[in-house]
This record gives structure tokens, C-alpha cells and sequence, in this order.
């Protein structure tokens, strides 16, 4: 039984790209509880509104506090993790292609948060797939010398 390796690596990068998804969604939801304008997907900050279309006014925080607003982060410390750095690093061209894309899109006021969920796992798939396919090829050439 061969290994198809341009199977294998688009199944890991998508399950690499589910893990550091869920954990970016936890850490948001502890960060900032309620709806922000913002998603932190590990430290890769996408605009929900990137025109401003729609802009908040601060909110109190609870009726009857004082001096108490909620705002949204524009700026934040993050430190990406093995498993974010992993994926980064070996899928570095689609996500070099998804900030190209998600930015052209965003100028157009289209929801980055929505493009980037999209786009990233087709993206990483067709990547991941590449890779595999170029494996797959050198290990038949080894074992197929002309």
C-alpha cells in the first residue's frame, strides 16, 4: 500500500488549521466577551467591518455602572504557539495569498472574518495537495529510474 501523500498533507493542514481556529475563537470569547468588531485568529487581526460602516458607539458595561464602557482591541500581544507557528511556516504561501485576497476584498467592505475562514482552508488544501503531489512524484522517480 502506497502512501498518497498529496491526501495525507491537505487532510493535516486542515485539521493544523481547525486547532489553532478553535483555540483563536476560545481565546476571543475570553478576551472580549459579546460581539467585537474584531477576530483575533492567533495573531492575524481581521476586521468585521473594514469600512467602518457600521461604527459603535461605547456601551456601558452594565446598567447602572459608572464609568464603564466596552471597546474593541486594535492592537494585542499574541504569542502564536508551536502549533500556529507550524502551520504558518509550512503553508507560508497561501497565507501570503490569503492577505493579499482577504485585504483586496476588505477595501471592498466585504467581512474579513467571513473571506479568511473561507478562503484559508481551499487555500491551504490546494497548497497542502501541491506539496503532496511534488512528494509523491520524487518518491516515484526514485523507485522508477528511467
Amino acid at each position: 500500500m502506497r502512501m498518497r501523500w498529496r491526501v495525507i498533507l491537505p487532510v493535516v493542514g486542515l485539521l493544523l488549521f481547525g486547532g489553532v481556529t478553535y483555540d483563536s475563537v476560545r481565546t476571543n470569547r475570553e478576551a472580549q466577551p459579546g460581539h467585537n468588531r474584531y477576530f483575533w485568529w492567533s495573531s492575524i487581526r481581521l476586521d468585521s467591518d473594514p469600512l467602518d460602516r457600521h461604527p459603535r458607539a461605547a456601551t456601558s458595561c452594565e446598567d447602572g455602572v459608572e464609568n464603564c464602557v466596552n471597546w474593541d482591541l486594535r492592537s494585542r500581544i499574541v504569542d502564536p504557539g508551536l502549533l500556529t507557528m507550524l502551520l504558518t511556516l509550512s503553508g507560508l504561501p497561501a497565507f501570503v495569498a490569503a492577505k493579499i485576497i482577504v485585504a483586496g476584498l476588505g477595501r471592498l467592505g466585504i467581512n474579513q472574518i467571513w473571506s479568511f475562514m473561507m478562503l484559508m482552508p481551499l487555500l491551504l488544501s490546494a497548497w497542502y495537495f501541491f506539496l503532496g503531489w511534488l512528494v509523491d512524484r520524487w518518491k516515484f522517480k526514485r523507485l522508477h529510474p528511467s
